[in-house]
This record gives C-alpha cells, structure tokens and sequence, in this order.
C-alpha cells in the first residue's frame, strides 16, 4: 500500500494525494515552485552567473533557461506534451540538464536511461515506460542516434520522434506523435520523470519522481553541510539517478550556485577540476573516492578549497573515510537511502566524527524512520532489521509495476530498503548488509558488506567487492575481487596475513582473490555486482 498517492491522474501517472501535499506544504517540507520555476527565478535574478560547466563547455543562468525553452518548443511542435514520457539516454553535461527543465516546461515526462546501457535495457526501459519519443546525443558511444533508433526498431520498439541534443542546443528532430500541443508545465508534485534503479541483478524497475521531494531532499543538505551562496559543487554521479539528480540536478537551483559535472568519469579528472575550479563540495559514491585516493594525482594536488564531500547509499569504510579527510582536509558527510526513499538518515556537521564515519547519521525526524522485522514491525535499539520510513522524501512508488509496489511496501504503508540495519538509541543508524548480498558458506550466513569492510582495511588494495563462488563442498565460498595501488601486489596469502594480524574473524577471509585492473561499475556509479560475479565465474582464482 502506497499511502501517499491517491490513483492516477489523467496521464496514468501516480497522482500525489491532495491531503498529503497541503500537509506537507503547510508543515514548510513542500513548496509550489518546479525546479523549471527556479532555474527561471535564477536566469531572471542572476542571467550572467556561471550555471553549469562540462569539460570545456559553460553555460550562464540565463542562457540555461533559453536552452530549456528552446527543447520545450521543439518538444511541443513535434507533438508531444502531457500525457507523453520522452526517454533520455545522455551522458552527463549541459545538455541532459537543459533537456529535463525543458520537457518540465512542454509536459512531458522524461526516462533517464543510464547513459552506459546496453541496448536490452534501453529497449526494456522504452517498453516499462511507455516512451513515444527518444534524446540522445549526436553521437552516442560510437552510434548516431538514428543508428540507436534503428537498433530499437530491429527489437520491435518504435520511436516516433528522434531529439539529438547537445550542449550547444537541439541539432534535429525526425519524425512527429502527431501535430504541435499547447505546452502545459509540470507542477511541483506531479510526477515529471521516471528512472531506473541501478540495481545489479535483473531488469530495472522505473522510479517516479517530482520535484518537491528533491527540492526539500536539496535544502537539507544545505543544512547539513552549511552550505552557502558562495559554492563550487562538483557532481561525479551520473544524473538520471536520485543521488546524481540532488546532487547535480536540484541543488545548484535550490542554492543558486555553479554545478561542474563529468562528461566522463575518471578520479585523476575529478582531482584536476577540484584544483582548477577551487570546488568546495563535492558529490560521489563511495567507490568514487576511493579511486581518488588510489590515484597518483592526489599526491601533489592543492585540495585545499574543498570544505565537504556528500556521500552515502552504501556503507562507507571507515579507513578509507578517515584517508579522504586527513588528505583533503574536507569533511565527509552522508545521506543514507535510495532511490526510492530519498533519506532516512544522515549526518551533518554538528555530528562528532566518530559518528560521521561510522554511522548514517541520525534518522530524519519527519521522515519517520524505523527499522523492522520481516513482518513490518518496528524493532528496537540494536536489534538488525530493515530500514522502513514514509515521509516528503518518498518517491511515488513504480511505474505500472503493482508486484514490485507490493514488494517496496509493509502493509501498513511504509517504504521498505533492501538491506540489514541498526539504530542505537541516541537514533544514530547503522548498516549491517543488504537482504540479498549473502554468501550462504555451509549453511551458515556471511554477510558481503562485512567481509568487505574487513578487506579494505589492506592499504594496498584501493576497491574490493565480495561475492559468493561455487564450491562442490560447502555450496559457497567467499571470493575477494580487488584493484591495488599501482606497483603493488597483494596476494591471498598476504592478505590472508593482514587479517589476520587485525585480528579478524577467520569466517570473515576470502577463499579466493580475484585481482583486476578496473572494477565493474553500473549505470549509477556504484560497484556492479552482476558483472563482478561474472568476472568470478570466467575466472580460475586461487584459494587458501
């Protein structure tokens, strides 16, 4: 049961109920500008101010909001407004932003499609979603987009109209949905975007999104992180995702300050910018700055503006969390909580360290967090549970998925999270592992994330991922796979030693290592589970 939405609306689209919304709003969570609204109220109020920047390309207040009404017109004159989902497979850059302020403006509800997806997915996503239309860039990952159109015809998906988008503007339009409409805007709490988990098994679901939940989602980062109008962010996480989407998409808006993005990611780039750019907040995923700390170009780098880094979604190590701060000098903070969730917990500035980089924070008072048991009832203090929460923060559910709504929901109405964690009881949370990142070793359970946790401790190796091998035995074994500091070498033998001087439960050693050059990463940054597993399975890896 999804208590926040009350039927469909008149697109099919999850209708947020109206009670709720008046609450919210009345309560100051919820306001009644779009981001479309704020990106106006910024090009009107600051025009010549740096907005967004991608490699070498920038663009002012003002000239983003042209940018925005110019893909609107473009969008209406081929037909498509309220009632029409647009998919969206952009890398990161001016453009991908212009285009979803835009379709805001015309109507129309995008489809973030992760812009490292394979044609299955893209082909799935269009389906799930009901796309009628697609924008993509010019040229996208060696295929013009009329090479991608043609490539979903062959798998028996039309799109009608074809957008190629760069972050000069709209270079074509092929094909129509029909004659032009009247624009008709999106409001704040009317569902302007669906996109996909980045989960690493099975096909993705679509996840609703509206503005209010972002917005307020962006001004409790403000909060926690004192920010002020005087930032520099750098968002390393790729857009169409909840955390690339705050980080990237709704907080320059929200706060009025410049947002720099990569068009593609790499930790030596992302350190470069920090220096150039003198950048003092920066957003990434765990694994993100761990390959910043794993790079040569940290060693002579003046990181000296940067003030916080945002992190979360995954439990963080706490060796390599203390590395980033005493390097940088900057303080690590997080949001712990999904896609689907928004946040249930986080820290701030006010927290002592300790609890900073061991903890997800406290949970959010108005969102309600609590952890329970497999029947949806609440635990208490210590005891290992699923986070649940309902508040301003929560998406809508699933797009036309009523099995997987089922699945996301306690009976009573509260939004569940796929992992195993704790509160204490001064409200500080803790994450224990996910439900389904279990390696089952001779009937007994070991959790991924704990012998992951235990493995990073090693300073040789810069990212790990734990995932179950095969064995004829004891059904599963544990299997390390690992990046290392260039010019080292880390064995299991070795590290087998390391563990072992810790004094780390021996159940908690990998039984095979797997050393690679680079770590498997899914649409939205994270480590690829999937992949890693497949790597596993190709692989002939040693054992104690």
């Amino acid at each position: 049961m999804n208590p926040m939405v009350s039927g469909l609306d008149d697109r099919g689209m999850p209708r947020i109920d109206p009670a709720i919304a008046r609450d919210y709003l009345s309560r100051g969570w919820w306001g009644t500008d779009s981001l479309a609204d704020l990106v106006r109220t910024r090009a009107r109020r600051q025009p010549n101010d740096l907005a967004i920047r991608s490699g070498e390309n920038a663009v002012t207040w003002g000239a983003y909001d042209s940018l925005a009404d110019a893909i609107a017109e473009q969008l209406v004159a081929a037909g498509l407004g309220r009632g029409a989902t647009v998919a969206v497979l952009l890398p990161d850059g001016i453009a991908i932003h212009g285009v979803l302020i835009g379709a805001r403006r015309a109507g129309v509800v995008t489809m973030g499609i992760g812009s490292r997806s394979g044609d299955a997915e893209v082909e799935h996503l269009l389906r799930k979603s009901t796309a009628r239309a697609l924008i993509t860039a010019p040229t996208h990952r060696g295929r013009t987009g009329a090479e991608i159109r043609q490539a979903m015809a062959a798998r028996g998906v039309e799109v009608e109209v074809l957008m190629t988008v760069s972050d000069a503007g709209v270079e074509e339009v092929i094909g129509s949905a029909g004659p032009p409409v009247e624009p008709s805007p999106l409001g704040p709490n009317e569902i302007s975007m669906l996109n996909s988990t980045s989960g690493t098994t099975g096909l993705p679901k679509c996840v609703t999104q509206y503005d209010n939940r972002w917005i307020h989602f962006s001004r409790l980062a403000i909060e926690a992180g004192g920010l002020q109008p005087d930032e520099m962010v750098l968002s390393v996480v790729p857009t169409p995702f909840g955390f690339g989407l705050w980080t990237s998409h709704y907080l320059g808006p929200v706060l009025g300050v410049p947002t720099i993005v990569l068009p593609t990611f790499s930790a030596d780039e992302m350190i470069r910018v920090i220096e150039r750019d003198r950048v003092t907040v920066l957003n990434a995923v765990t694994t993100q700055f761990r390959m910043m700390l794993g790079s040569a170009e940290l060693e002579d780098a003046d990181l000296s503006s940067l003030r916080v880094m945002f992190t979360g979604g995954e439990a963080i190590p706490v060796e390599r969390a203390t590395e980033f701060e005493e390097r940088t000098g900057a303080r690590l903070l997080q949001f712990f909580g999904s896609n689907e969730t928004g946040a249930v917990s986080c820290t701030t500035l006010a927290d002592p360290r300790e609890k900073r980089l061991t903890t997800g924070g406290r949970l959010i008072a108005h969102m309600e967090g609590r952890i329970v048991d497999e029947r949806g009832m609440p635990l208490g203090p210590g005891e290992r549970g699923a986070p649940a929460c309902r508040g301003p923060l929560n998406c809508a559910g699933y797009f036309g998925d009523d099995a997987a709504n089922e699945q996301l929901y306690t009976a009573d109405g509260w939004m569940l999270m796929g992992d195993v964690a704790t509160v204490d009881a001064e409200g500080y949370l803790t994450l224990v592992g996910r439900t389904s990142d279990i390696i089952i070793r001779g009937g007994k359970n070991i959790s991924a994330a704990e012998v992951e946790n235990a493995v990073e401790t090693h300073p040789d190796i810069t990212l790990v991922s734990v995932v179950p091998v095969a064995d004829a035995l004891f059904g599963e074994r544990v299997c390390a796979v690992i990046t290392v500091r260039e010019g080292s070498g880390v064995t299991l033998e070795s590290l087998a030693r390391h563990l072992e001087s810790l004094g780390i439960s021996r159940e908690w050693w990998p039984e095979r290592l797997l050393v690679i050059d680079e770590m498997p990463r899914n649409a939205g940054g994270k480590i690829a589970k999937a992949a890693v597993r497949d790597l596993v399975q190709s692989a002939a890896t040693p054992a104690i």
